[in-house]
């Protein structure tokens, strides 16, 4: 039975449950209700939450103020261990709105701490945001859910942008070049139901290991 690491809020558990309830060979593994093996993990999945805490970035904060206060460097921590130990093994990552930033954190990126009108209410829930896309990405939606305030800056060595938003070029999707897997996406596929293909790839490949 594959493991699937991960660290959850609670309020997001309804949304995943859907796709968790397709796999049930896979033993989902919540950091955040206990302790996680990470040398016995098949898999990571990082989703949404707060944001980064300061002294995980790798960048110069002019203005403390647009960081929020609900931070928890305790998750944060967590998570950037559990990237680099998945990372040095060749295991499948999904990273989910926060998740996309901690891979991009993670790997020497910075991030932009806040931007406008990417937290509006009716883009919580509802494909409305319009993407463009790289050629080259496999995954591909028409328009996607987005909430969020910040979102990737500078990109980290390695990663390959597969698609912006169409009217402000915020990133909303990469991947890792020449590593199995590894996407990182800053819209939340775990609220609609078009994004199926997406996960069942990543589960996909803990069912291969």
């Amino acid at each position: 039975m594959p493991n699937l690491a991960t660290w959850m809020q609670e309020k997001d558990e309804k949304w995943f449950h859907p796709f968790f309830a397709k796999h049930p060979d896979v033993r989902i593994c919540d950091a955040r209700k206990g302790e996680v093996s990470l040398e016995q993990i098949d898999g990571l999945l990082l989703t949404g939450g707060s944001d980064i805490a300061p002294e995980f970035l790798r960048q110069e904060i002019v203005d403390p103020s647009i960081v929020h206060k609900d931070v928890d460097p305790v998750r944060d921590r967590w998570e950037f261990t559990a990237v680099q130990e998945t990372l040095s093994r060749g295991l499948p990552i999904l990273g989910i709105c926060r998740g996309i930033q901690i891979l991009n954190v993670a790997l020497g990126g910075t991030l932009e701490l806040d931007i406008a009108g990417h937290k509006l209410p009716e883009q919580k829930e509802r494909d409305i945001q319009p993407l463009r896309y790289d050629a080259t990405a496999k995954h591909r939606f028409e328009k996607v859910n987005s909430s969020h305030h910040q979102a990737v800056d500078r990109i980290a060595d390695g990663f390959e942008i597969e698609a912006w938003c169409a009217t402000d070029d915020i990133i909303e999707q990469m991947r890792l070049r020449a590593y199995p897997f590894a996407v990182g996406v800053q819209y939340h596929p775990e609220r609609g139901r078009i994004y199926d293909d997406l996960f069942e790839d990543f589960f996909s490949r803990l069912d291969s290991r």
